[in-house]
């Protein structure tokens, strides 16, 4: 866990936990990634050619957030590109961090970068307060540069990578996010051992999914039976290494639902009112993906946080996330997918979450490839830490609760048609 503990002492004010995805520079960034969803978010505040948060803004993000009564509090910086703000916005943020924290809180601090304009000074600092730092890389640079590029059409790969030795140096805890094109998708061994022959253990595969305005999947972008292909070529190269030196973040987070019940990253979740997103004025919106006007919550200077928890709006964007179509009620697979991600339901064809994701052929490929292996692997995993029913969550172990009751995981759904859809 990334922490440091502050030395000031406050009262916080109870509430439901939820951490924050934070864009300090908009969609302002120093590469045109073809794929990139956010460049367009842009025409949210045309006003200003150039974003930035503002320390007004930034002290009363941090202060409000760390005035309530959290499990851990969580920032994770993201674009657009984040670094562009500079080491003395980020010095900042851990200053208003320790001001506004107490004693013996947990800060964990998340750094989405294109590492292009990584530096030692700012790598220096995001080592000395634990920060996270996730890198997008794609591959080989043959592979990377064909969708990564500068505003000329240059490929960015040599200086990603010049950044991530920058990062490594000042030793940076660092993961690496690739996503899924329709470039790489067909050569998962490739990428995934380009990953490991530089040294890199910690993958995070995003499948592109992206529509144009008539609903036409775009040229980058996968199909269903690419992005199952995809999964299923990682898994067994990934399974076939009994070092289990590689982390693959959405392995690992099937195992820790198969083990524990707790489902650790949103799409597999059933409501997504999990974080918020804010922007660089303050503007919060329930999820990058749906940074539009119509879904706007409030802004942090404006509104608290027990305010935006409250909200209809968030609420039932968060609801709609268990209103999948029909034949998922029967899918043997719903436990493990909740539908999918919003996005991959939304943006082709009808605009309503009662469709199925755009991906659901692929991830039924996969679980059919790859749930049995998993299940092994889980079994071994609790019978070596000697798990027992009453260690395990409520997922594996039934909680006694009526089945016409609302659910324990806070969908907002009946017990029945939620986590007692067994």
């Amino acid at each position: 866990m990334l922490q440091w503990l502050k030395p000031t002492m406050k009262k916080s004010t109870p509430i439901k936990p939820f951490s924050l995805l934070i864009k300090p520079a908009s969609a302002d960034c120093n590469l045109r990634c073809a794929y990139c969803f956010y460049t367009e978010k842009a025409e949210l505040y045309p006003g200003s050619a150039v974003h930035r948060m503002s320390d007004p803004v930034l002290e009363k993000l941090i202060s409000s957030y760390m005035g309530t009564d959290q499990p851990q509090y969580a920032f994770a910086w993201q674009g657009g590109e984040p670094a562009l703000m500079g080491v003395d916005f980020y010095r900042r943020v851990t200053e208003l961090q320790s001001r506004y924290g107490f004693a013996g809180a947990s800060v964990a601090n998340h750094l989405q970068t294109n590492a292009v304009l990584m530096t030692d000074e700012l790598a220096e600092h995001l080592a000395g307060y634990n920060f996270l730092v996730g890198v997008s890389l794609d591959g080989p640079a043959e592979i990377h540069d064909h969708f990564r590029t500068f505003q000329n059409g240059e490929g960015s790969h040599a200086q990603v990578m010049r950044g991530l030795g920058v990062l490594r140096r000042h030793n940076v805890e660092t993961n690496i996010l690739t996503l899924v094109t329709s470039v790489n998708a067909g050569k998962g061994r490739e990428v995934y051992d380009y990953l490991v022959g530089q040294g890199i253990f910690y993958h995070q595969y995003i499948p592109c999914v992206e529509f144009d305005g008539r609903s036409r999947l775009m040229p980058y972008a996968l199909s269903p039976e690419a992005w199952g292909e995809f999964l299923c070529t990682i898994f067994d190269h990934w399974i076939a290494d009994t070092s289990r030196q590689v982390s693959v973040r959405y392995f690992d987070a099937l195992l820790q639902y198969l083990v524990t019940g707790e489902r650790i990253i949103c799409h597999m979740t059933r409501n997504c009112n999990l974080y918020f997103m804010v922007e660089h004025n303050g503007d919060v919106y329930p999820c990058d993906f749906f940074a539009q006007r119509d879904l706007l919550l409030g802004n942090v200077c404006n509104d608290s946080w027990p305010k935006l928890l409250d909200s209809r709006r968030y609420k039932k964007f968060g609801i709609d996330k268990s209103n999948w179509h029909t034949d998922c009620d029967r899918c043997p697979y719903l436990q493990l997918c909740a539908g999918d991600c919003l996005k991959h339901r939304l943006n082709h064809g009808t605009q309503t979450p009662q469709q199925k994701s755009w991906l659901c052929a692929g991830y039924k490929m996969f679980f059919s490839h790859a749930l049995q292996r998993l299940q092994n692997m889980a079994t071994e995993i609790r019978n070596r830490n000697n798990f027992t029913d009453a260690s395990t969550s409520r997922f594996i172990q039934p909680v006694k609760i009526s089945r016409n009751q609302s659910c324990p995981c806070g969908s907002g759904l009946k017990y029945k048609k939620c986590c007692g859809n067994h």
